[in-house]
């Protein structure tokens, strides 16, 4: 019984690459298939290479790898994708992990935690390395600001499509008001695009019970 886990790196960076290799290469339960250089080779190549773990790197040339992640898993929903990314901001975690990756890590992890993905993801259990799970999950206590009730009203409404102009008709205020209401509630939760607002609202239960085609 071959008790390797073969995995394979897409990442269009080829010293980034060759140096995660070459970090995998020296477990002996470790077989690195190859590394591919976009995602246009891994939706190409993955069903003849058949890996258990693809880690995967995000803004990549034809192909990125959000769109190879939905693609791969379109074809195979057992696949287990890594991300393996330089960015730590909420938004980019929260839309992988949403696009079906198992698990995020940053870059500038120490080798082994590479290593301790492969194995948690292989588990079938989710992995974000501890800068990507401080950046997603901040702190719940006091120390952090929490939205007032009027907020999470103008949330509902931003989260909902609607401008700032309707929102300020819906509640009647003022679109000055609903502006200020828009930046602290950005400052608060740490979200800078509207997109962001709204994944925010889905993964808190705000938008329970609305339905919304996104």
């Amino acid at each position: 019984m071959n008790t390797h886990t073969r995995v394979v790196i897409v990442d269009d960076h080829p010293m980034v690459a060759e140096g995660i290799q070459a970090i995998l290469e020296s477990y002996d339960d470790i077989e690195v298939l190859c590394a591919l250089s976009n995602g246009r080779e891994a939706v190409d190549r993955m069903a003849e290479l058949n890996p258990d773990v693809i880690l995967m790197d995000l803004n990549m040339p034809e192909i990125g790898g959000l769109t190879a992640t939905e693609m791969l898993l379109e074809a195979n929903p057992a696949t287990r994708i890594l991300i393996l990314s330089m960015h730590d901001s909420p938004e980019y975690i929260s839309t992988a992990l949403s696009h079906g990756a198992l698990g995020y890590i940053l870059k500038d992890v120490p080798t082994e935690e590479i290593k301790t993905a492969i194995d948690t993801v292989m588990r079938g259990e989710r992995y974000l390395c501890t800068g990507a799970k401080g950046s997603l999950e901040p702190p719940s206590d006091s120390s952090r600001e929490q939205l007032t009730s009027r907020e999470q009203t103008v949330l509902l409404q931003l989260a909902q499509g609607k401008s700032n102009k309707e929102v300020a008709s819906e509640l009647n205020i003022s679109v000055r008001t609903v502006e200020t209401h828009r930046k602290n509630i950005k400052r608060k939760l740490g979200i800078s695009s509207t997109a962001g607002l709204t994944r925010y609202a889905l993964e808190h239960g705000v938008l329970q019970g609305t339905s919304l085609d996104l």
